[in-house]
């Protein structure tokens, strides 16, 4: 078969990748290769390839530049034969000529300048031809700029700068979607009224908080407060007045309350009232789904005519007023818009924020925004104002209380003093990165009311303003203090997080970031928002870094890293954090203990603690298991004698031995590893599960995982008891640092083997996802 579009396929049959078709057969294929469908696409692909090869790319020019001014510009090189605006931000232009000659007329000339302007001008990049079901577009959508496309529009621009206003025009809403948007508002506020007398919808979110993007959902409030005034009202008169005409229309208007008290109704039935008049009485509308088990119960509809999706919610009022805070926000500063337009579309694109595609939590586009707006406040001087200084200079009217909470600012932006700072975008996008590059998310909590971090340990006490959910990033809302508004993510979202914001602080103190290139390369913020490879997706993906005190970070280094984590410490261990500055001393200390009682308890390795860090390898003693039985303990290297009659530390003193130690600062162990503990340990666990229910299946005993995997160990040790204990199988160091104050909160342990070997590097790799396991378990237990 000769034909470039068909290739057989392994299991029999064709597969024709123009159409994107499989066929079973050899007639089946002659058949379809002679059909409409394959010679009109055959012929659009023709056409599309001839276009591309006559057409330029055009930029630069002025904003509200006319197609006749282009057409008359570039007639001088040869017949246009067609122009293609950018319509909504006319910062683009698709020119095709009638033949390529016209395109190489064109293209040996090096500069162009129109209107005064110089213009920038290349050939249209080839894209390959791939067929695409047609599908009907909703009208209410404007679909986001392609990345490629992005690409050639972003590094056109002069400089960051430029680049980061342009993001912002390409993202924003038209105004034609904005009134869209306005028009069905306005429909259900008019359905609603019939239903719902005195009743308001209240859009809220991103649609019109001033950092709306096409596409984005209508987040909708419906304010039942007068309508429960008005029912209350006409409760009032019907129990007083006797049957009467009027009464009569009264009923007949408030026909859908008569059978529910607002006041005293759940959410879930309000709701379902909700999806009812939404379902029945709004023109246009459909699937309609009431959600009432999730954390803010919401009516989800589709608009059909528009396409625009919505959710209806009616105890939000607080989200309501963060959308005015964020608009207040948006509107004392301009550069604050382009800026979180950059950050959010950064943190989409790495995965770090939006919806999540099956990675774990993420973090919400809200929280993104609080983190530059808090870092805009911690400028110097700030660029935005803290919560409390707003409160401050708000007005009586501008006083405003919401289920208890103090929602006070302005109304109105004037009020708020311009900022005296004076920085580019360019230069904030990098100080961005740079301040959360070191910031301890752990250990603190971000509080935009007052402008500063406190720690964690001041949320433990038992006010109910302070019970916030504590987690590897930790962003207090402006208002409702007690929520954590990045509570949801995970660990490994948090780590990643981290990792990523290293990464762009790192690229942007270079050229390639700060200046434009002449050679026609990525530059400026375009590089920032390359996708992730598959690789950088993988949770494996961690450079191993040292991050040793006062040394700056290096690659190749073998590490351990335990991060801090509150949510998995006891309430005893919390109850002794509380309040506490030296939280992070106190933490290290617990986490010193529960290394050593891993690596020696559950791990059977022989360990020995020494102070300060220049200790000779050939110094160092070892002691317990494998040893001579007596109080003296031998060298490394050294040959070592089994004992006749050999007195076993237990587990519950070499734990008792642990917890006895206090250690400060950094703290080393040399340790020795006489078995291969490592191995087969997945395999032996199931064998003791298994034995353990053959052999007592009376009762019902729970087993902590630290006791399991201690028996695991014994386990091991039992089969290999014939094996040479003349010498360790590996030596190495454990040299455990805290990290914290303004980083992230969390030991690191440095490994350092004394030889490195082959056998080290499986060992290490056990140890990696192994210990810090153990560890956490080990202090959760340990109270």
């Amino acid at each position: 078969m000769s034909e470039p579009d068909v290739a057989a396929l392994a299991r029999g049959g064709y597969r024709c990748s123009l159409c994107d078709v499989r066929l079973p057969n050899s007639p089946t294929l002659n058949d379809h290769l002679k059909g409409k469908k394959h010679q009109k696409l055959l012929s659009v692909r023709t056409a599309r390839k001839s276009q591309q090869e006559k057409s330029l790319f055009v930029s630069g020019f002025h904003k509200g530049t006319s197609n006749l001014e282009i057409t008359d510009y570039f007639q001088t090189f040869g017949t246009v034969a067609n122009v293609i605006m950018d319509k909504d931000k006319g910062l683009y232009a698709i020119i095709e000529m009638e033949s390529t000659e016209g395109v190489e007329k064109v293209l040996s000339i090096t500069h162009h300048c129109m209107n005064g302007q110089k213009l920038r001008v290349k050939h249209k990049e080839n894209k390959e031809f791939k067929y695409i079901p047609k599908k009907k577009q909703d009208p209410g959508k404007k679909q986001l700029i392609d990345f490629e496309e992005l690409i050639q529009v972003l590094c056109q621009a002069v400089d960051v700068d430029e680049q980061m206003k342009q993001l912002l025009q390409l993202f924003e809403l038209t105004d034609s979607e904005k009134i869209l948007r306005k028009l069905v508002v306005s429909l259900l506020q008019e359905v609603f009224l019939e239903f719902f007398p005195s009743c308001r919808i209240l859009p809220f979110g991103s649609s019109v908080n001033a950092f709306d993007i096409h596409g984005c959902d209508m987040d909708l409030y419906l304010d039942l407060e007068h309508t429960k005034t008005f029912q209350a009202n006409a409760r009032s008169t019907a129990e007083t007045e006797e049957v009467n005409e009027t009464k009569q229309d009264t009923q007949s208007e408030d026909s859908i309350l008569s059978d529910i008290n607002l006041e005293t109704s759940t959410t879930t039935e309000v709701l379902e009232l909700v999806a009812t008049v939404l379902q029945k009485c709004v023109p246009g509308v459909h699937k309609v789904q009431a959600v009432t088990t999730a954390r803010l119960p919401v009516v989800k509809f589709i608009h059909k005519e528009s396409g625009l999706q919505g959710d209806v919610s009616i105890n939000n009022r607080l989200a309501v007023r963060n959308t005015m805070f964020l608009q207040l926000c948006a509107s004392v500063d301009q550069r604050v818009r382009p800026l979180v337009y950059a950050v959010r579309y950064w943190a989409k694109q790495k995965q770090l924020a939006g919806n999540p595609f099956g990675g774990g939590p993420l973090m919400n586009n809200y929280a993104v925004t609080l983190l530059v707006v808090f870092f805009l406040q911690n400028r110097t001087p700030p660029v935005l104002p803290t919560v409390n200084r707003l409160k401050e200079i708000a007005d009586e009217d501008d006083h405003c209380v919401i289920d208890g909470w103090d929602c006070t600012f302005p109304s109105d932006c004037s009020k708020v003093e311009p900022s005296a700072n004076s920085e580019g975008l360019c230069g904030l996008f990098t100080e961005f990165y740079k301040f959360y590059s070191q910031f301890d998310f752990a250990g603190t909590v971000i509080s935009l009311r007052k402008g500063k971090v406190h720690l964690v340990t001041d949320f433990i006490g038992p006010e109910s303003d302070k019970t916030l959910r504590l987690g590897p990033i930790n962003i207090q809302d402006p208002f409702e203090l007690s929520h954590n508004v990045s509570g949801n993510i995970n660990e490994r979202t948090g780590q990643k997080f981290k990792r990523q914001l290293d990464e762009a602080f790192k690229y942007c103190r270079s050229l390639q970031y700060q200046r434009k290139s002449n050679k026609g390369k990525i530059w400026g913020i375009v590089r920032l928002f390359q996708p992730l490879s598959s690789t950088e997706c993988s949770p494996a993906h961690s450079p191993a870094v040292d991050y040793s005190p006062g040394k700056e970070l290096s690659h190749g280094v073998n590490m351990l890293t335990i991060p801090f984590k509150l949510s998995s410490l006891s309430e005893q261990t919390r109850g002794k954090l509380h309040g506490s500055p030296d939280f992070r001393e106190i933490w290290f200390n617990k986490v010193c203990h529960a290394v050593l009682y891993v690596m020696e308890t559950v791990l059977e390795c022989s360990c020995s603690c020494t102070e300060g860090n220049n200790v000779q390898t050939n110094d160092v003693k070892i002691s317990s298991f494998g040893g001579t039985g007596n109080k003296e303990e031998d060298h490394f290297g050294l040959k070592r004698p089994f004992p006749v009659e050999e007195i076993p530390e237990t587990s519950s003193t070499k734990k008792a031995r642990a917890e006895s130690l206090q250690y400060q600062g950094e703290v080393t162990w040399h340790c020795a590893v006489w078995n291969r503990v490592w191995i087969g340990r997945r395999k032996m666990r199931r064998q003791l599960h298994y034995r353990t229910r053959e052999s007592d299946t009376s009762t019902s005993v729970v087993i902590s995982s630290l006791e399991i995997e201690e028996k695991v160990t014994e386990a091991i040790l039992k089969q290999e008891e014939n094996g040479d204990k003349s010498s360790p199988l590996i030596m190495f160091t454990l040299c455990a640092f805290l990290v914290g104050g303004n980083e992230d909160t969390r030991t690191m342990i440095r490994v350092t083997p004394i030889q490195q070997t082959a056998l080290f590097l499986e060992f290490f790799h056990f140890l990696e996802s192994f210990v810090p396991k153990m560890t956490e378990k080990c202090y959760e237990k340990s109270d």
